[in-house]
């Protein structure tokens, strides 16, 4: 499955089967935390078999199910902290699309279990993400169109449609979709584009708007452009 493939077929999951994951799955995962950690310098922790944190009141308010393992998207405390948590933290759920798992991004519902994760001087938690083998793939849901959150028009380049599109087959909080694309222009010899995020009582824009992001560079490609 490729990344394209793994944007597509992506839905959060929040009923799991009673099943832990395969070693080499869980070592995939844990070489690509590393390369995270390293390259967005965050402290994310896969925990594995451990189903307390999803035992609350909160998670049966969220419809949570049969979770055991999760990851802790934790780093040290900044102005872009979370948008990196949605960036680098999308870059796992979608590997763990390929890995054939499935995956739920989780504000509240969750108890934070003393013991299950390491927190070093000034880090904090910003989010959990579900990791396991769903009891369904998940569902799609209703999203805008490239219209509502982009300046797109007929001179914008092709792949930028793409990545618009691909951007909004992210996960964000709620579904609220809280964020835009704009393409700027050519800047010495190279398309740019820039992105800006809502406002929203529910919160979590920043990383909706870092998920959307990768996404965003995912479908457009890379190598086509730069962020202003």
């Amino acid at each position: 499955m490729t990344l394209q493939e793994a944007i597509a077929a992506r839905h959060s999951v929040r009923a799991y089967q009673d099943k832990p994951l395969e070693a080499d799955v869980a070592r995939a995962l844990e070489e690509h935390i590393e390369r995270v950690n390293r390259e967005g310098n965050l402290h994310v922790q896969l925990i594995q078999n451990e189903p307390k944190a999803f035992q609350g009141t909160l998670a049966k308010y969220g419809r949570f199910r049969n979770v055991s393992n999760y990851l802790v998207m934790a780093g040290k405390k900044a102005d872009d902290l979370d948008e990196r948590i949605g960036y680098y933290g999308e870059q796992l759920v979608l590997l763990a699309q390929t890995l054939g798992l499935n995956t739920c991004w989780v504000g509240l519902s969750y108890s934070k279990i003393p013991g299950t994760f390491v927190l070093n001087e000034d880090e904090k938690i910003a989010c959990y993400i579900a990791i396991g083998y769903g009891e369904t793939q998940g569902s799609t849901h209703k999203i805008k169109t490239v219209e509502q959150v982009s300046n797109i028009n007929d001179t914008t380049p092709g792949w930028f449609r793409k990545g618009v599109e691909a951007a909004l087959l992210a996960p964000t909080a709620v579904n609220q979709q809280k964020f835009a694309f704009e393409y700027v222009g050519m800047e010495n010899n190279r398309h740019k584009v820039r992105t800006k995020k809502g406002f929203s009582l529910v919160g979590y824009t920043w990383i909706d708007l870092g998920i959307a992001k990768y996404h965003f560079e995912i479908g457009a490609g890379k190598e086509n452009f730069d962020w202003e």
